[in-house]
């Protein structure tokens, strides 16, 4: 997966749980912020491991 693509992914995944957020789907909010951290958190390393 290119940068490009994982950024389309992240921030598409912070998007939709920001909009799940406001009309009370916090659970479905709660999955989608945590699964947009994580691979927020797996581009960086792949990032900084090269």
């Amino acid at each position: 997966m290119n940068d490009l693509s994982k950024d389309i992914l992240i921030g598409s995944l912070f998007i939709s749980g920001l909009l799940s957020f406001f009309s009370g789907l916090f659970v479905i909010s709660t999955v989608l912020f945590a699964s947009s951290a994580i691979f927020s958190n797996m581009a960086n390393k792949t990032r900084i491991s090269g």
